[in-house]
């Protein structure tokens, strides 16, 4: 059976899959990213795992797969395929493509940033799925974002497309990695949240999680502090919808999880912000901690649908049950894996 290989490489972790033609997913694995064992430890445990997951396509459908998508978190240079820099894994200019097209016998393989690579997923068969223009914006220790139209994400002229937690918010506000000051990531991602409320509350260990509940049990430490990250949240997203206009704005990540407690305050937020702007619908992502994987493997999938003839029918059939029938993007099973450690 015809498939491709997905992998999805984060900080703690990595998911897999292989996924057949009609987007049918064939396999499902797991496994820990080790990056305490140093940053080439990581890359030779990537190209094990996906050497692993090759025998494994071979053994059980008939065939090595065709080709393999890769998300990875840093800084990513597609076009090149190097992974050019990632500060939880210690790399810098790894040519991630290169070395799995090598130890995969030199089939063709797609490198993708992991939050572009999770837009993906969510413009296509999540959330966003019939949006001509939507920007997926993951809350997590950080805040990235994936610019989506018509069926592709935007990486930029440099790979840097979507960086919105580093629009300035809070000019000559609290210092950022990034060396500026006053960044949105500063104060509305999970991690800035975590922090304020662990200060606010007097308990080190208290994180967003416990901010969301103590928001929702009306604690008035907390809906401050809430209110301060989503009105930070608002002023960035209100720019990045002016300089794009996406009709589709998906939230993900950690903060998200609290359902209605991020979103009605935000919804209002952000409606109160607006001027001449159209106001675009703002949903929660659907995909979870399965879209990286996801994406990684439509990004395989267009490798081969970019390289067949417009003749060659067997890797455009779509799965109708997952997506409205289009015949340029492709499909996959979206069926949830088991839940593991936060990547």
């Amino acid at each position: 059976m015809r498939h491709v290989i997905a992998l999805d490489v984060g900080g703690t972790g990595m998911k897999a899959a292989l996924v057949g033609a009609e987007g049918q997913l064939l396999h499902r694995a797991r496994r820990a990213t080790g990056r305490e064992r140093g940053p080439d430890a990581v890359v030779d445990g990537i190209l094990d795992f996906a050497a692993e997951l090759s025998a494994y396509g071979a053994e059980h459908h008939g065939g090595p797969a065709a080709a393999a998508g890769v998300a990875v978190p840093g800084i990513v240079d597609e076009e090149r395929g190097i992974a050019a820099y990632a500060a939880n894994l210690g790399w810098r200019d790894v040519p991630l493509r290169e070395l799995l097209g090598a130890r995969l016998g030199g089939i063709p393989v797609a490198l993708g940033h992991d939050v572009r690579t999770g837009g993906l997923a969510e413009g296509r068969i999540g959330a966003g799925q019939g949006a001509d223009r939507f920007l997926f914006v993951p809350l997590g220790t950080g805040i990235a974002g994936a610019i989506g139209i018509a069926g592709r994400v935007e990486a930029g002229a440099h790979g840097f497309a979507g960086e919105i937690g580093h629009i300035v918010v809070r000019p000559g506000g609290a210092p950022c990695p990034c060396e500026q000051r006053g960044c949105l990531e500063r104060y509305a991602s999970a991690a800035a949240v975590s922090e304020a409320w662990a200060a606010a509350s007097g308990d080190p260990d208290a994180d967003a999680a416990d901010c969301a509940k103590a928001v929702a049990s009306g604690d008035p430490d907390a809906v401050r502090v809430w209110q301060d990250a989503v009105d930070a949240l608002a002023d960035g997203l209100v720019t990045a919808l002016t300089l794009l206009d996406p009709r589709t704005l998906i939230i993900g990540g950690g903060l998200a999880e609290a359902g209605d407690t991020l979103f009605t305050p935000l919804r209002d937020a952000v409606r109160q912000r607006v001027t001449f702007q159209k106001l675009p619908s703002i949903v929660p992502a659907a995909l979870g901690d399965t879209a990286g994987c996801l994406g990684a493997g439509l990004l395989a999938w267009d490798l081969l649908d970019t390289a067949l003839p417009t003749h060659d029918t067997t890797a455009t059939t779509l799965d109708t049950t997952l997506t409205t029938l289009d015949t340029t993007p492709r499909t996959l099973d979206t069926t949830p894996t088991t839940p593991e450690e936060s990547t």
